[in-house]
């Protein structure tokens, strides 16, 4: 609990200084007056000071913050939201609304541009320090056919030893690109490509089915070696004498041709001795291993049960791929465009109806994130950062007044015009759009409660 609240607050509190930051930095440099640069919105806690002209705080509501810039024109409906009314007078030339109109969008946008650089920062900063770590295993061992929606059955049909080369015209290089292809939402449909003259295998199952695309993705078993990586001390297998490196042969005296074969043998010998047939070094010879019971978790269904566990993980055959700066820039940008390209999508399905309202997140599963990604270290948590940052960087254009994108209409509107909308109409949809993004964000939290709850 510490941890997911203490990763929610650094997650959220960067995200919103790194856009704000973007506000304040071209304000100044248009020579706007900023009298007051917050984080979070309302009233300020204690936690704040001045320097120079702009007041620096915290304030009491944390899902946000503003930079509130020199004006004449009373922005009565963020009043209450921005902390008050202020009484320093400007002169005219450090009003926002004495800059000149590509000025006034360069200022209302650069809160986005910030988050969208921030991203590609922090996915290329990954790219050079850790690279990707990836499973260079693209063939098929089997496909459980009970775990396959209808319209994939074709899949079952798959030889043993099958090797994946392309899905949906995509080169698979690794098992993640075979993954990435299987749970791409963006896909109408799902073609994958094999190796030695097999037929392509075609499945009209459209990306935003997505359990359907998971239940294809868990019922592909890959053939992973059945090589013995870690062993947990004081388990079954320990007990037993299996060591690092050990390679399973059978199983009483059944083949093992591959990893998901060991776990099916394991699982189906719940305290019941099961003989292993060992191969180390140079050395063939049999153990009796006695599998524990353990209640497992059906990644699809939620459904629980009992199966056997002895206690051993597989070793991994991963490759590191290693970027220059220039490679890592360029990886970077991909992956940035890359995530944007998905939050597009998945609002242009919930508009037209693809994807259902309660795919929609708030704070309580972004704090449940943050600390999951935070457990996994660093280069997950400040990956999953990045691509917060680029939500938040696409949903502030939305066309709402009160977001950037709701300033930014305006501007073309004033730009269409040759003159500004009223004070009174731009302070009547700025209260519009209030009301608007409230009931959104009360969405959300409704949908994370229930995602609680029911869970």
């Amino acid at each position: 609990m510490l941890l997911t609240i203490a990763a929610f607050g650094f997650v959220l509190g960067v995200l919103i200084l790194v856009h704000e930051l973007g506000h304040f930095i071209a304000a100044k440099a248009m020579g706007i007056g900023v009298p007051r640069f917050s984080i979070g919105f309302g009233p300020a806690t204690p936690i704040k000071f001045r320097h120079g002209e702009t007041e620096y705080q915290i304030s009491w509501f944390p899902l946000g913050g503003y930079v509130k810039m020199a004006s004449k024109e009373e922005q009565e409906a963020m009043e209450s939201l921005e902390g008050g009314a202020l009484d320093e007078n400007y002169p005219p030339e450090k009003l926002f609304e004495s800059k000149s109109l590509p000025a006034r969008i360069l200022v209302i946008s650069a809160g986005v541009i910030m988050n969208a650089l921030f991203a590609w920062a922090v996915y290329s900063g990954i790219a050079a320090v850790y690279g990707r770590v990836l499973d260079p295993n693209t063939t098929i061992a089997r496909v459980d056919s009970a775990r396959l929606p209808a319209e994939a059955a074709a899949l079952a049909t798959i030889p043993f030893g099958t090797q994946v080369i392309r899905v949906n015209g995509d080169t698979a290089a690794y098992w993640d690109d075979l993954q990435r292809g299987v749970l791409d939402p963006t896909s109408e449909n799902l073609r994958f490509e094999f190796a030695d003259g097999l037929e392509p295998i075609a499945i009209a199952i459209p990306g935003v089915d997505t359990e359907a695309r998971e239940r294809i993705l868990v019922a592909i078993e890959p053939l992973w070696e059945p090589r013995v990586g870690l062993v947990d001390p004081g388990q079954p297998a320990a007990v037993a004498g299996l060591e690092q490196d050990d390679l399973i042969l059978r199983a009483d005296g059944d083949t093992i041709p591959s990893w998901g074969n060991l776990v099916a043998a394991v699982e189906r010998s719940v305290e019941t001795p099961l003989t292993l047939t060992i191969l180390r070094a140079d050395s063939i010879f049999d153990v009796s291993v006695v599998p524990v019971e353990r209640t497992i978790q059906d990644p699809i269904t939620g459904e629980t049960g009992k199966a056997g566990r002895i206690g051993i993980g597989r070793q991994a055959d991963f490759i590191r791929v290693r970027y220059g700066l220039a490679e890592a820039i360029v990886q970077g940008a991909r992956e940035t465009g890359t995530m944007g390209g998905l939050v597009l999508f998945t609002l242009k399905g919930m508009v037209v109806g693809t994807v259902s309202p309660r795919e929609l997140g708030g704070p309580i599963l972004i704090g449940q994130a943050a600390g999951q990604f935070a457990s996994l270290g660093g280069a997950a948590l400040f990956s999953f950062m990045a691509f917060l940052s680029i939500n938040l960087a696409i949903l502030n254009l939305l066309p709402i007044p009160v977001l950037d994108g709701g300033h930014l209409l305006f501007l073309l509107a004033e730009g269409v015009r040759g003159k500004p909308l009223s004070l009174t109409l731009r302070m009547r949809l700025t209260q519009a759009g209030l009301v608007v993004l409230l009931g959104i964000m009360a969405l959300a939290i409704t949908n994370d409660l229930f995602r609680v709850f029911s869970g």
